[in-house]
């Protein structure tokens, strides 16, 4: 019974390699279908936050994604914790 086992725990990381490979292989994908402004706007854009908030370059993630027939542009920035409230 524990060489049956050994086949079963190889056999789900088999399918866990599987799945990791789907992720790079769709993140591959994504990337090359992306427009090439997309690292300019990225630089632009954390130049501009850097002016109010001191962040790090990969604070700033620009991705662009497909919902639909619509391409919508998906920004996501880090701020740092313990920022000062606004009022």
């Amino acid at each position: 019974m524990g060489l049956f086992d050994f086949l079963k725990t190889k056999k789900n990381t088999a399918s866990i390699a599987k799945e990791r490979l789907r992720i790079i292989v769709a993140q591959e994908r994504t990337s090359r279908g992306a427009p090439d402004y997309l690292p300019l706007l990225q630089r632009e854009l954390l130049e501009v936050i850097r002016k109010y908030v001191s962040v790090d370059v990969d604070a700033v993630k620009v991705d662009l994604v497909k919902d639909g027939e619509h391409d919508v542009l998906d920004i996501s920035v880090a701020l740092p914790e313990g920022r000062p409230a606004t009022a």
